[in-house]
């Protein structure tokens, strides 16, 4: 088989798993889901992957390269302010989807860490990944020793906002509320 076909068929299942994923749970999605979303025949997944715990690890990797792409992206904004709303931005562009599913990160932090083990860790280390990113953007704005605090403040207020917005359903509520965290802000 081509090399070109076999990624594909790969970037296809990790893609299909993902959404699945995030949509459904991981402990409720089964490899014969996201075969079907990815149009691959069932049998065909276990040649990429051995086990769904080594999927979710692909995709785990996929989340984190694609935070660490925004970090870059965000990296380049000259306004130190600015890249913290860049990240809030980033969520409020997500509001409908956010009160349909929630985080895709909390999410799957909060699932994975009631099981604990390989993947729970490698899905707290991407909300880690994050808070180090806020923390370095307040130290970078000369806050020292409270750089930690506001930036756990920070992300917390987020993921707040994204657990309240799925609970009630209205991505409203993550525009109104990501206002009062950009003022509060304004005055760090």
């Amino acid at each position: 088989m081509p090399r070109a076909i076999r990624n594909d068929k790969r970037e296809r299942l990790i893609q299909a798993a993902d959404k699945l994923i995030y949509e459904q749970t991981f402990h409720t999605t089964t490899l014969a889901d996201i075969a079907k979303l990815a149009d691959v025949p069932l049998g065909n997944v276990y040649y990429y992957f051995k086990t769904k715990e080594a999927i979710m690890d692909a995709v785990l990797h996929k989340r984190m390269t694609e935070w660490r792409n925004l970090f870059q992206q965000w990296e380049q904004i000259p306004d130190i302010k600015q890249r913290l709303t860049a990240l809030l931005q980033h969520n409020n562009a997500q509001s409908e989807t956010l009160a349909r599913f929630g985080c895709v990160i909390g999410s799957l932090c909060q699932e994975l860490g009631k099981q604990g083990g390989i993947l729970a860790n490698a899905a707290s280390k991407l909300m880690a990944d994050i808070l180090k990113w806020v923390e370095t953007q307040f130290r970078e704005m000369g806050k020292g020793e409270r750089s930690s605090q506001l930036a756990t403040y920070y992300l917390a207020a987020i993921q707040g906002m994204n657990l309240l917005t799925l609970t009630f359903k209205e991505p409203q509520y993550m525009e109104r509320q990501s206002q009062s965290l950009q003022e509060w802000l304004a005055t760090v």
